[in-house]
């Protein structure tokens, strides 16, 4: 057999543009810094995951209409967020920060189902490791298979045996393919991964959920060209140190991107939030000052949010705007106008603005909330607060006097 002739070239991380050689500037999304080299073969060799089947042209008007055929997965929430269920023959992309539940979520969505063959690959974990988890969850199952592998070629050869209807991949960036000579987690890797592992989920009609990493700055890793190859994305956000998680869809080919799922971290797994006021709303009962509710709708699904600000004078000459799951120039643009319309003096005071729960609110309805939320006593004081120039004009005139 001949040897693979193999070639040096230059792939964008962001958006996974190939080039001949190197540029700061990636020449297709304008990204500086961002060309990476790489070793591919001269001739492009991707063989089909699934021998025997071959597509064959149709008329339109020959297809029949219906609706998608989905798996309804035990969550409530993961439902709702995918659309009202697992869609069959799609892609499904997860990502998150390490630790913060992915492969929880996951695994005790699948090990609860029993009307499906699932074949779970991992290369990540051990067996021994899932197992532990399975048992932390409290569940078993005699339908769901592990297999801990990261070349692509043997993971067909156990789809093959196993013949699952849900497969699943933990995670993508662990997984190469030996047509290529980089290693696992490249750009030219994620991208042949992940075209053959959709391939193979239209041609067998296979949903598939890939796990993915996160960078630094919070996007998913990997080139922008996986998040186009899939159908659905899905951000598992929130902090480690707290208990509560969001599930938020940022592409979806099935359903709505405005769709919440809540999720609290607990002992045994993850526990659906039903009623998203437990998780906004904290102060209950109480009369504080700096704090407004304000109703938004997410998808058909309302949400009471709670809006804390505080009002304080500032300590240095610059006064400071800190915001947090909120538009910062648009809250800069409100100040504006309680400071030209209300008459409040807020130019020298800092304000500090947070949504409580961790949601990043973007509905102008929550506007009223964030005015509201100023405190009506530091408002008052900074608004009837006489100035410099006033109060010398005032002892001139009691001199004159």
């Amino acid at each position: 057999m001949a040897k693979a002739k193999y070639k040096s070239s230059w792939f964008c991380n962001e958006c996974g543009a190939e080039s001949p050689k190197w540029t700061g500037k990636c020449p297709e999304c304008g990204a500086w810094n961002t060309m990476v080299e790489e070793r591919v073969p001269t001739t492009s060799r991707t063989p089909s995951p699934v021998q025997g089947v071959k597509s064959v042209p149709v008329a339109i008007s020959d297809i029949a209409a219906g609706e998608e055929t989905r798996i309804k997965m035990p969550s409530g929430e993961l439902n709702r967020v995918l659309g009202g269920g697992l869609v069959n023959g799609s892609l499904v992309l997860i990502g998150g920060e390490p630790g913060i539940g992915k492969s929880t979520l996951v695994l005790q969505n699948v090990l609860a189902i029993k009307s499906q063959t699932i074949l779970y690959v991992s290369g990540e974990e051990s067996a021994t490791q899932l197992k532990m988890r399975a048992d932390r969850i409290g569940r078993g199952s005699d339908n769901a298979f592990i297999v801990c592998e990261t070349s692509l070629e043997r993971i067909f050869e156990h789809i093959e045996r196993v013949q699952p209807t849900l497969l699943i991949v933990d995670s993508v960036q662990t997984i190469a393919s030996d047509a290529l000579e980089s290693a696992a987690g490249s750009v030219s890797q994620v991208r042949e991964c992940a075209a053959r592992l959709l391939q193979y989920a239209k041609q067998t009609s296979t949903p598939v959920i890939l796990i993915g990493h996160i960078t630094k700055d919070g996007t998913l890793a990997g080139p922008k060209v996986l998040e186009h190859i899939v159908d659905a994305v899905l951000q598992f956000e929130g902090d480690s140190k707290y208990m509560y998680r969001i599930l938020r869809p940022i592409k979806n080919r099935f359903g709505s991107t405005s769709e919440l799922g809540i999720y609290e971290m607990v002992t045994k797994g993850l526990r659906e939030v039903t009623n998203p006021n437990e998780l906004l709303v904290t102060q209950t009962g109480e009369d504080l000052s700096g704090i407004a509710i304000g109703v938004t709708l997410e998808g058909i699904r309302p949400f009471l949010i709670e809006v804390q600000a505080l009002v304080s004078t500032a300590a240095y000459g610059t006064p400071q705007r800190s915001v947090t799951g909120f538009d910062a120039k648009r809250m800069n643009m409100l100040l504006a106008v309680l400071e030209k319309r209300v008459g409040f003096k807020l130019a020298a005071k800092d304000v500090f603005l947070n949504i409580a729960g961790g949601l990043r609110v973007n509905d102008p309805a929550i506007d009223l909330a964030v005015i509201s939320a100023i405190p009506a006593r530091s408002a008052s004081a900074a608004r009837y607060a006489p100035s410099p120039a006033s109060s010398s004009a005032s002892s001139r005139r009691r001199n004159l006097a």
